[in-house]
């Protein structure tokens, strides 16, 4: 996983957002293992008690479980899963259009943007 993580909010944050990111994508499948916090750390180049706390905050939303001798565990629920992608997508979709209103593009002008560049693709 690559981590981006940059200074306008707090590191832990924008790590249980990029482990959810590999949850959706399929990187992290239901009910496979999460690598160690010290791994996880490592490859992140953070402090392992900053990957505890976004790890601990995304057992609390129930995406991840713990198992006292085996390590953590991603949820198996299905439909959390797919509400959380979901989620994700939305946030990225008011974005996006915000974006494009502050240039001044209307409504129509970004779906025919947007189906040009799908028949593009």
């Amino acid at each position: 996983m690559t981590w981006n993580l940059s200074g306008d909010r707090p590191i832990w944050l924008q790590l249980m957002e990029g482990i959810q990111r590999g949850i959706v994508s399929g990187e992290y499948p239901p009910g496979a293992r999460l690598p160690s916090v010290r791994d996880l750390a490592a490859e992140a180049a953070v402090n392992p008690n900053t990957m505890q706390k976004a790890l601990t905050e995304l057992e609390r939303s129930g995406l991840v479980r713990s198992q006292r001798t085996s390590g953590r565990f991603i949820t198996e629920d299905a439909a959390m899963i797919q509400d959380l992608k979901n989620q994700l997508a939305s946030e990225q979709i008011r974005e996006f259009l915000e974006r494009m209103r502050s240039l001044g593009f209307t409504r129509e002008e970004v779906i025919s943007l947007m189906e040009g560049q799908v028949e593009a693709e």
